[in-house]
């Protein structure tokens, strides 16, 4: 793998682990060290050394959008490359903007936004489009959702997102992912809680529980059933990818027949290297159904899973849209005043 920030192998071990599933115990950091081999005091070390390198974003949970009440989509917007910028940091002020890239192709600029309940998706949506004068404004709202789970080997230099979140089954699931899950008052503040970053302590998670006025255990169980009912996806590390050596963020586009929908799908969800599986509406100027992100070490890579997957598949008429640069990258935060 390349030289980046990440050079020890006891980091690369740490990272997988973290990004993976991160312990909802008292004690996380020791547990992880216990794994590693390693004591709880150089865990923390080691994270607060990674976090400052920017290769650890945050540690939290990772919440389902749509299961929460909020409404949200993903944007195509199109700009003179001169107002790419200034349009960009536009938009990054709305709350619920969590990703915002500038790409290659017509549409230069996709983000992904999200408005809770009550909120006009689509009026906010064509409000940005007017306030930062895009020249084009396509609305790409979810249609199937095949997968989500962005997981990479440190040590492989490979994504490896093999064990990931996707409805049960593509046709029974479909309504259950889309459904909202009701949350009582102080779920809500439970969730509150558990988005935000951790404090690299020895027990994290004591502050949480005391503003709540329960115990870690019974934190950890909130936790445990939001993962039942499908409001938590998991508790995990965020990794700035560029930072840990995955340079190439490639959204990979094709035109899937409707016939074969959710056969495609299926066997683009279950390539470990793509992070991301949706299908998507198509406009005019817009052919293509399925979305899959992929990423890589490289270009060259992110070309060569790309060839893969469309032999796999038989599709031959599909687009590698590379992000060159990220205007956002963030987590949403639910249930908050902005």
């Amino acid at each position: 793998m390349a030289t980046t920030a990440v050079q020890e192998t006891v980091d690369q071990r740490l990272l997988n682990t973290i990004q993976s599933a991160f312990p909802l115990v008292e004690h996380p950091f020791q547990a992880i060290g216990d794994d590693l081999g390693v004591g709880e005091e150089e865990v923390l070390q080691r994270i607060a050394v990674l976090k400052k390198k920017n290769v650890v974003r945050q540690i939290s949970a990772i919440f389902d959008t749509r299961r929460l009440g909020y409404k949200t989509t993903l944007v195509a917007m199109r700009f003179p490359q001169e107002d790419l910028t200034r349009a960009a940091r536009w938009i990054n002020r709305h709350p619920g903007v969590s990703h915002n890239y500038a790409r290659n192709g017509y549409f230069n600029l996709w983000f992904t936004i999200a408005v809770p309940p009550g909120e006009d998706l689509l009026e906010t949506v064509e409000r940005l489009g007017r306030e930062t004068k895009a020249e084009a404004v396509r609305i790409m709202p979810t249609i199937r959702f095949f997968k989500i789970g962005v997981n990479f080997d440190m040590i492989a230099g490979e994504s490896a997102a093999y064990d990931y979140y996707s409805p049960d089954g593509f046709k029974e699931g479909q309504d259950k992912w889309n459904k909202v899950e009701p949350v009582t008052d102080f779920e809500v503040q439970v969730i509150r809680e558990l988005q935000e970053d951790i404090p690299l302590a020895p027990e994290p998670f004591a502050p949480m529980a005391k503003r709540l006025g329960i115990t870690q255990a019974d934190l950890f169980a909130h936790a445990a059933d939001f993962q039942v009912r499908g409001l938590m996806r998991r508790f995990s590390a965020v990794l700035h990818h560029r930072r840990a050596g995955f340079r190439a963020n490639g959204m990979a586009v094709w035109r899937v027949p409707p016939e074969r929908s959710e056969e495609v799908g299926a066997i683009m969800a279950g390539h470990p290297a793509v992070t991301h599986c949706y299908e998507r509406p198509t406009f005019p100027d817009w052919p293509y159904t399925h979305f899959s992100m992929i990423h890589a070490t490289g270009k060259e890579r992110c070309e060569d899973i790309a060839r893969e997957i469309s032999a796999r598949t038989g599709i031959t008429d599909y687009q590698v849209l590379y992000s060159y640069r990220e205007y956002k990258k963030t987590r949403v935060r639910y249930f908050v005043e902005e």
